[in-house]
């Protein structure tokens, strides 16, 4: 699959797809199948080669990538039925928080995720993936409603963070995602979270809280997004210091799994789930349907139990 847009360290990669695609394009030419077969052993190479070594600042690129897969579009490649649940009994319903029942594999479940937009009026409809108030608590609302039934919960976070704007800290926005931290610690019924793209403070954090939390390999979980730290540690957020402050964060998929921040990490297709978002929709299913058979044999005690313990470590080095 050739993408659109290149990331700035791809280049390479995508003038090769351009000439593999056109190559076999023109299949018939003499002495072309070679040249395919040659061509797809080097885009092979030079994919995997340079995935395998993504610098910090990168692997946030690729998180962002406008080609990458959200939520709806998992809902669209993995869940059946959907049927989506609107507002929050109080203000509004928020585009940027998606929630609704569904099956997946034949079970029912509650998806909750976060939905940055695709075209320009989706993205300005959805605050680019920011929630509100109204946001969090319509979640809680139907994660309550879930947990009357005991259905089990799956959080797609992708988020830059919680709206920053004036309007929203007046209705409460820090209070909402605190409340939400809360009600889903001690929700009677599994919860399954993956950050699906970025992972932005607390507005990831306020659908964040399960029993297994993890992380997609190109993906990024951090306290704040690297030009925030950027331009907290060096006044200024530029191409120097984004990089840097990207870096010290250690927001990559493998640092958070050694620092135990996530559980597991979901492994996606050569060249990031922008390139092969069904091939990533399958294994995002298959990691999601084994991590719920196993926390639905859990009694509601033991289940409530390793939760408070696996929320009481999260920050604890040595």
């Amino acid at each position: 699959m050739t993408v659109a847009q290149p990331l700035p360290f791809e280049q390479d990669i995508h003038d090769l797809e351009e000439q593999l695609a056109r190559l076999e394009a023109a299949a018939e030419a003499p002495g072309a199948a070679e040249t395919i077969k040659r061509m797809r052993r080097e885009l092979t190479a030079l994919k995997r080669e340079r995935y395998a070594n993504l610098k910090a600042w990168e692997t946030v690129l690729v998180a962002r990538h406008p080609a990458r897969p959200q939520t709806m579009d998992y809902v669209d490649m993995m869940f059946d039925e959907f049927v989506e649940l609107h507002g929050d009994k109080a203000f509004g319903d928020d585009r940027a928080i998606r929630t609704g029942f569904a099956r997946l594999d034949g079970e029912k479940v509650l998806l909750i995720g976060h939905q940055k937009g695709k075209t320009l009026a989706e993205r300005q409809q959805c605050y680019y993936g920011c929630a509100h108030p109204e946001g969090y608590r319509k979640a809680m609302g139907k994660m309550k409603l879930a947990a009357k039934y005991r259905l089990p919960v799956i959080c797609l976070i992708d988020t830059p963070g919680a709206f920053p704007g004036i309007g929203a800290e007046e209705r409460g926005q820090a209070q909402l995602i605190a409340d939400s931290i809360l009600e889903m610690s001690r929700l009677p019924t599994p919860i399954v979270c993956v950050v699906i793209g970025e992972g932005g403070s607390g507005g990831a954090l306020g659908i964040g809280v399960g029993d297994r939390v993890g992380v997609l390999q190109h993906a990024y979980y951090s306290v704040i997004s690297p030009e925030g730290c950027a331009g907290i540690l060096w006044k200024v957020a530029t191409e120097e210091t984004k990089p840097r402050a990207a870096e010290a964060l250690g927001l990559t998929s493998q640092n958070l799994l050694r620092l135990g921040v996530v559980d597991h990490v979901v492994p996606e297709p050569l060249g990031g789930a922008h390139r092969a978002p069904r091939e990533m929709a399958n294994t995002l299913k298959q990691s999601l349907a084994r991590h719920l058979r196993e926390l639905m044999h859990l009694s509601q005690d033991q289940l409530l139990a390793e939760r408070y313990q696996k929320v009481r470590t999260l920050g604890l080095l040595g």
